[in-house]
């Protein structure tokens, strides 16, 4: 595969390929152009450069960027003539812009399997794709822009969906330049891709991409450009295996708190993980002092008027070293929440001997067995129905804890609530590690590939390991790690649903049942504690049976966006600072 991100000079034949991007604005082709275009995308404006007829008009239209917005102005001929001109008001965009000659396009050999592309249809879909842009970190567009846009012949909206459950797992808006300025060079560009973090289909974003392609060469369009950050590696690699070559087009950009790490360098929180940098980013949005401790650790320092408050991640120094420890150790967690009247399952400790546990796996048919001590799902088995199964497991959770628990397995959804200063702010429903087959990969390559987009889609958080608890989940399902698994079966490879182990987590706070948020607080004020992610095991998110299996004292909240959890935490250690904090857009 070339390489594209480093490329010397271009030669003639480069130049060539380049069309007109850049004449001069007194030239023929210019003057057919349709002056001064600007498109809303919803989360701004694409603002067409080669446009404008000079740079102070130019400069102008970028400075009129609403507030909540980033305005992109796209085919810059001299960014550093518009530098000189407002330095302290612009920047250009580390990016790299990518063309594809549409003659050079090769359409792919095999269809995309689980899921369809096609037109966003309506304000349902609008939602859904809205919730994926925040859930990737990426602004939204403003309510009622798609559906208001259906019908405008400069855009194409494009949607995945998933086949089997009908969700929306990715989308991407086109621009016609054609129909948005009468482009003589019939071109095209491509905005806005983003997949689902949390969506297993392999391909979401390839099928997007080429699903913009095709229907851009149908209308008889010569290329399609877009714009990719210079350090997305993944992006970069799709582009590069669809054809895509570098080009020397650039944008340039307002200054404004979106886009602030753009230009100021990377700051000492860069080095914090995404459960950190989630709070530090939102604390600098209030003015709120930053000082990183121990950045491997995720240990930092915020302070204000006065007020200090260390924090590792989401455990702050408003949690007690008492709630801390309830938390930590599980079978204390559960005698304090059954003592409080609250619904948890059965358990017994395991002894030297393992005396009990056969008489308590008679009783209970299934069982997990975990460490009393310990995080992140390692050392947990669950589903376990031999005597046999049992004791290895044991074996494996003593390697973590020298204490450990068997437990009475309760069918159903993991749920994960985050309660903060006693108010539930989040809920989702955590959904173990599964793979899809595609009649080729064995299900070792395929449990590798999606460890890695996993990987991708949380900084390197979550990974499906290869480990004894996944070939014995494997077995399970009937199959070797070798085998090919068929074209469009599913197979669940892990048992648990951390993120850690590659489970992935869908938002649900406005669907859970009263019963489950009361349920949640009241856990939350039996163990004394600020903020906490508890661990519900329930037949339906819209029903009230429950039991509550776990406390996490220091919970990922950047797993739960597009909810309001890094605000809240921030509410929580600075409250004076609650309404200063900018307007989600």
């Amino acid at each position: 595969m070339a390489d594209t991100r480093n490329r010397g000079p271009l030669d003639r034949q480069d130049m060539a390929s380049l069309k007109n991007w850049g004449e001069l604005p007194d030239s023929p082709a210019v003057e057919r152009m349709r002056p001064e275009t600007v498109v809303d995308a919803g989360w701004g404006r694409l603002i067409f450069a080669q446009t404008f007829e000079g740079h102070d008009r130019l400069i102008a239209e970028v400075l009129s960027e609403r507030e909540g917005q980033r305005d992109i102005a796209f085919y810059v001929r001299d960014p550093h003539v518009l530098l000189s001109m407002a330095p302290q008001d612009l920047f250009l965009d580390p990016s790299h812009t990518f063309r594809l000659d549409f003659a050079n396009y090769a359409p792919a050999e095999r269809l995309p399997e689980g899921f369809t592309v096609r037109r966003l249809a309506d304000w349902q879909d609008e939602e859904r794709l809205n919730r994926i842009y925040m859930g990737r970190g990426m602004v939204p567009a403003w309510e009622g822009y798609y559906t208001k846009h259906l019908d405008d012949s400069r855009l194409v909206f494009l949607v995945a969906e998933d086949s089997r459950s009908g969700a929306i797992v990715g989308g991407v808006t086109g621009i016609d330049h054609r129909a948005a300025f009468e482009d003589p060079d019939n071109g095209s560009s491509l905005w806005s891709l983003a997949v689902d973090p949390q969506s297993s289909l392999p391909g979401v974003g390839e099928a997007l991409v080429r699903g913009l392609i095709e229907t851009f060469k149908e209308a008889g369009r010569a290329f399609m450009d877009l714009s990719v950050m210079h350090d997305n590696a993944q992006a970069i690699a799709l582009y590069d295996k669809l054809g895509f070559a570098q080009v020397p087009v650039y944008c340039m950009k307002k200054r404004n708190p979106i886009n602030e790490k753009l230009f100021i360098g990377p700051p000492p929180e860069a080095e914090l993980n995404v459960y950190a940098r989630i709070i530090v980013d939102e604390a600098r949005r209030r003015g709120i002092g930053v000082e990183v401790l121990d950045p491997e650790a995720g240990y930092f320092c915020l302070s204000l008027g006065g007020r200090t408050v260390v924090c590792r991640e989401s455990l702050s120094e408003m949690t007690s070293a008492i709630a801390m420890s309830r938390c930590d150790d599980k079978q204390l967690t559960r005698r304090l929440l059954a003592g409080a009247g609250l619904s948890v399952p059965d358990q017994i400790t395991v002894g030297p001997n393992l005396e009990g546990m056969e008489e308590f796996l008679n009783r209970h048919q299934r069982v997990v067995v975990k460490p009393a001590r310990g995080e992140q799902g390692q050392g947990i088995s669950v589903d376990l129905a031999t005597l046999d199964e049992v004791e290895a497991a044991v074996g494996e959770a003593r390697r973590y804890c020298d204490r450990v628990l068997v437990e009475q397995f309760v069918s159903g959804d993991d749920l994960r609530i985050i309660v903060i200063d006693f108010k539930v702010v989040a809920c989702a429903v955590r959904r173990p590690a599964s793979v899809k087959g595609d009649g080729r990969h064995t299900i070792r390559e395929l449990i590798d590939k999606q460890s890695r987009r996993r990987a991708a889609a949380t900084g390197g958080e979550s990974r499906i390991p290869l480990d004894a608890e996944t070939h014995r989940c494997v077995a399970l399902g009937g199959f070797q790690m070798d085998d090919v698994l068929a074209a469009g079966q599913t197979l669940a490879v892990r048992k648990t649903a951390n993120l850690h182990t590659g489970g992935t987590i869908h938002d649900v706070t406005d669907r859970v049942h009263r019963k489950l948020i009361e349920a949640a607080v009241n856990a939350a004020r039996a163990l004394d504690i600020p903020v906490v992610g508890l661990d519900f095991l329930v037949p339906g998110i819209g029903g009230p049976e429950h039991v509550i299996i776990e406390a996490n004292e220091r919970p990922g909240l950047a797993n739960h966006e597009p909810q309001p959890t890094a605000e809240r935490f921030i509410d929580l250690l600075f409250p004076q600072t609650r309404y200063a904090a900018p307007l989600a857009v």
